[in-house]
C-alpha cells in the first residue's frame, strides 16, 4: 500500500510492517528534489574526511566541529645509526623519542640506537582502553658486521612511513657515512682501516619506532600530543665513519563526519 509523507515542521516518521504478510513500498514523488536525513541538507562531498598531520614538537589537537570519529596513525622516532671504527671506539646512536596522543592514551615509543656488535630494538607501542586498532613494535636495526680490513655499516629498521637508512659502504681507505632515512632508524657508518690487522666494526643500524593505527569511535574534544624526535647519529671511531640520525616520528589524524 502507498504511504504519503508530508509536512513542513519537524518530527519523525515511523514505518512498520504491514498488518498482513505483504510487501510495503515507500513511493517518492516523480519530481526533482532532495531527500533530507536527520533534517540536514548536506552531501558527502561537503563532509569528506579531513586530515591533520603533525611531524614535530608537541601541542594540543582540537577536534573540528561535526567530526564523529577519528582514525589515528602514528610512529615513534627512529633510532640513530651507530658509528663505525675499531672495537670500542665508535659512538652509539641515540634512541628515538616517544610519540604520544592523549598523553598515555596512545603511545608509540622511539626505536633504539645502533650499538656496536648488537642489533637495536624496535620501539614498543601501546593502546589504552577505548582505542580499537593495532599497536606494533618497530623493526629492529641490523647488528654491525666485523671484518679484518673493511666493514660496511648495517641498515636501520624500516617503518610504515618510510624506508630504512642504508649502512655506509666501506671501500678502500675512505668508507662512507650511514645513509639518510625517512621515519625509520639510520644506517651505521662504514669502517675503514686499510691493510690493518686490527678488528674493524661497521656501525649498527638504528631501529624504527613503534606503530599505531586505531579508530576512536567517540573522540574527546581535545588531545595533548607529542611527536618523537629523531635519534642522534653515532660518532665515528678510530678509522671509521659516523652513523646517520634516525627519522622523526609522525602523527596523522583522519577526521570523519556524519554524512
Amino acid at each position: 500500500m502507498p504511504v504519503a509523507i508530508k509536512g513542513s515542521g519537524g518530527g519523525s516518521v515511523t514505518l512498520t510492517a504491514a498488518a498482513a504478510s505483504a510487501d510495503t513500498t515507500l513511493t517518492l514523488p516523480n519530481t526533482t528534489g532532495t531527500v533530507l536525513l536527520n533534517n540536514t541538507a548536506t552531501n558527502q562531498s561537503a563532509n569528506a574526511p579531513t586530515q591533520q598531520i603533525f611531524t614535530s614538537s608537541s601541542g594540543t589537537y582540537t577536534k573540528p566541529a561535526g567530526v564523529v570519529w577519528l582514525r589515528v596513525r602514528m610512529v615513534g622516532g627512529g633510532g640513530g645509526g651507530g658509528g663505525g671504527g675499531n672495537a670500542g671506539t665508535a659512538g652509539s646512536g641515540g634512541t628515538g623519542g616517544n610519540t604520544t596522543f592523549g598523553s598515555s592514551f596512545l603511545t608509540a615509543n622511539g626505536g633504539g640506537g645502533g650499538v656496536q656488535l648488537n642489533s637495536s630494538t624496535g620501539g614498543a607501542a601501546s593502546l589504552a582502553a577505548g582505542a580499537v586498532g593495532i599497536a606494533l613494535q618497530g623493526s629492529s636495526g641490523s647488528a654491525s658486521p666485523v671484518a679484518p680490513y673493511y666493514a660496511s655499516g648495517s641498515a636501520g629498521g624500516s617503518s610504515p612511513f618510510g624506508g630504512s637508512g642504508g649502512g655506509g659502504y666501506a671501500t678502500g681507505p675512505n668508507g662512507s657515512a650511514g645513509v639518510s632515512n625517512s621515519g625509520s632508524g639510520g644506517g651505521g657508518g662504514g669502517c675503514y682501516n686499510n691493510l690493518s690487522s686490527t678488528v674493524n666494526i661497521g656501525g649498527s643500524g638504528g631501529a624504527s619506532g613503534g606503530y599505531i593505527d586505531v579508530i576512536i569511535a567517540a573522540p574527546s574534544a581535545t588531545y595533548a600530543y607529542a611527536v618523537g624526535a629523531a635519534g642522534t647519529a653515532g660518532t665515528a671511531g678510530t678509522s671509521g665513519q659516523v652513523g646517520y640520525a634516525g627519522g622523526s616520528g609522525i602523527i596523522i589524524v583522519e577526521e570523519h563526519y556524519n554524512y
